[in-house]
């Protein structure tokens, strides 16, 4: 297996991005109609300047080819694995028995069970094969846990998933102050709290 080499032309349905030397996070769809789920977590991985590999295989109608990218990404310097897949969903658990490397599954919708068919084939790996399982579409948090993975090892990665940490609490903080401000104004208070300067009182 060739991964996408610096500076190669996009092909349609395999990409490459750069910050690192080489890509760290292999990403592995069923079918290229599994793009437009997996774009909210790629322009994280572009935000972040994390490199990957994007590429298509299916574990039912090329297994061939999903066995040869789980067993060769090692060497081509890949440290993490994102695989999605909906329905039956067997391309993680096939991923994850051909490697050593950290495999990270992503269940897809479908249009029968809304994709607990695919969380279910995904997260229920048998002992010894185990597949990091996140939500239903969740391509996004996905690649978070491929970042903060590699975060172990690169400092600049760690470094950007702290900022991103310290920026969600700061979101929060912000959304508190201003709920607390707008109670204020109004002079409501939340549901279960005693008002100021009363004290709950036993039945007698």
């Amino acid at each position: 297996m060739a991964l996408p080499q610096e500076g190669a032309t996009r092909a349609p349905v395999r990409e490459r991005r750069n910050h690192m030397a080489t890509a760290k996070i292999l990403i592995i769809l069923g079918s290229d109609s599994d793009l437009p789920i997996m774009e909210d977590g790629l322009s994280f991985l572009k935000a972040m300047g994390v490199a990957y590999a994007l590429d298509i295989s299916s574990a039912h109608r090329h297994p061939e080819k999903t066995v040869a990218l789980a067993r060769k990404a090692r060497e081509e310097g890949i440290e993490v694995i994102i695989a999605a897949a909906g329905l039956a969903a067997h391309l993680p658990g096939v991923v994850a028995s051909h490697t050593t490397l950290p495999v990270i599954g992503i269940p897809l919708k479908g249009e029968a069970l809304n994709g607990l068919d695919a969380l279910l084939s995904i997260v229920q790996m048998p002992k010894g094969v185990p597949v990091a399982t996140v939500g239903v579409n969740a391509s996004r948090n996905a690649c978070i846990l491929a970042c903060e993975i590699l975060s172990i090892k690169y400092p600049q990665t760690r470094k950007k998933m702290e900022q991103l940490k310290e920026t969600m609490r700061n979101e929060v903080e912000q959304k508190s102050k201003q709920i607390a401000h707008s109670s204020g104004k109004t002079g409501s208070r939340g549901k279960g709290h005693p008002q100021a300067g009363t004290r709950s009182r036993k039945k007698e």
